[in-house]
């Protein structure tokens, strides 16, 4: 898995586990779906994702372009 897919995957998991969170107990877990989507998109202007560094961190494999 590469780091893209990674931070992919733990942003759609992170909405899913607030929605639910929200449904189940409070209207105020959707503040962090409201911190996932910002910060895709501050990452998708800076290219700065502190998920990415952890994934990084953790021995996942850059992005390949073409690959």
């Amino acid at each position: 898995m590469t780091i893209g897919r990674a931070v992919t995957l733990f942003a759609g998991v992170m909405v899913l586990v607030s929605l639910a969170l929200a449904w189940a107990f409070s209207p105020y877990w959707l503040a962090l779906t409201t911190f996932v989507g910002l910060n895709l998109i501050q990452s998708s202007f800076t290219g700065f994702c502190p998920a990415a560094m952890v994934f990084k961190a953790m021995g996942l494999k850059e992005n390949v372009v073409g690959a």
